[in-house]
């Protein structure tokens, strides 16, 4: 039978999280023949290619495996799942989503038959209670304009715009690329608000979000390659709050080493002050508990520092005048 629609899901080491997805692939009411799914693994893992099999083998649905043969991010694995599947209507989502039952089945009939279109759907962030910080930042999936865990392309679009750049090499702004890609070629995208996709949160380490700093580097890539799109639709200024903090601070240890200890606590004091506004603003709608306060004061003390590392990081990698 004759493909309809192809679910692309990239993966890697994450076993527990590809199984529900793949469950939830397996309810959807969509005619089981009509689709097929294939996992593409960032890399081999032989963890990622037995969940694939077992799928496949109990005949509930078509489920196709493939293995990058090196680690080269989420861009990359979907590319090679659209190349790789047979129909002309390719959805994507991620391994950490579990698609509503009535998702495929939405995304189909919002398709006229064009050649040239995309679809995005609705992401739904499930948070109970007053969120973390890690968790607000998660839930702001339900606000973008385009993410590649609810998305559906034609074959035609995809290749007009050949794909995903590989470039982003991480789960971040590649799905921005994309858009501003498809925008270029006046491709046109739609908004589907009947697909759904559940996306809860995953389980974070204490102080996450310096580690996340890391994906101002990719930033910087988006920018060099879309400036003006970048400024009206991701971040219309710099972070100078980053910047006039790193001065205050670094200037205080210079004018100790000057023998200026006044002038040395006034910058102190400054940076200090500008510490505890950045926290109070992360902890306005997010979790009050002892612990995930002092995350936040802690973290808002070395954010400026890790994202002005990367973003520097990422204009020196990528030639580009960025901050």
């Amino acid at each position: 039978m004759e493909k309809k629609i192809s679910v692309v899901i990239p993966t890697y080491q994450r076993p527990e999280l590809l199984s529900r997805c793949l469950k939830a692939l397996e309810e959807q009411q969509f005619d089981p023949g009509a689709f097929e799914v294939i996992v593409v693994s960032d890399g081999p893992d032989k963890y990622t290619r037995q969940i694939a099999a077992s799928w496949k083998y109990a005949g509930l649905i078509d489920v196709k495996y493939y293995a990058l043969p090196a680690k080269k991010g989420p861009a990359a694995a979907r590319n090679a799942g659209w190349r790789l599947s047979q129909s002309p209507f390719i959805a994507f989502t991620d391994d950490d989503t579990q698609p509503d039952p009535f998702w495929l089945q939405n995304l189909w009939k919002g398709w006229k038959g064009q050649a040239a279109v995309v679809y995005t759907g609705r992401v739904v962030v499930p948070i109970n209670g007053r969120p973390t910080d890690y968790e607000w930042n998660t839930a702001q999936l339900e606000k973008a304009d385009f993410v590649t865990a609810n998305c559906a392309c034609t074959r035609q679009a995809l290749e007009m715009v050949n794909g995903f750049d590989e470039s982003f090499e991480a789960a971040w702004r590649e799905d921005s690329d994309l858009e501003f890609r498809l925008l270029q070629q006046n491709i046109p995208i739609y908004h589907l608000q009947n697909a759904v996709v559940v996306h809860p949160v995953r389980k974070a380490s204490w102080g996450v979000s310096i580690k996340e700093q890391k994906k101002n580097i990719f930033n910087a890539l988006l920018y060099k390659k879309f400036p003006q799109l970048y400024r009206t639709r991701i971040q219309k200024n710099p972070a100078w709050n980053y910047y006039v903090m790193i001065a205050c601070f670094a200037t205080g240890i210079v004018s100790l080493g000057y023998g200026q200890p006044t002038v040395a606590a006034v910058l102190f004091g400054a940076w200090l002050l500008l510490i505890g506004i950045f926290a109070e603003k992360r902890l306005r709608h997010t979790s009050r508990s002892i612990s995930h306060v002092l995350e936040m004061i802690v973290t808002s003390a070395a954010i400026p520092f890790a994202a002005t590392y990367w973003t520097l990081y990422g204009a020196w990698r990528y030639k580009v005048l960025y901050l």
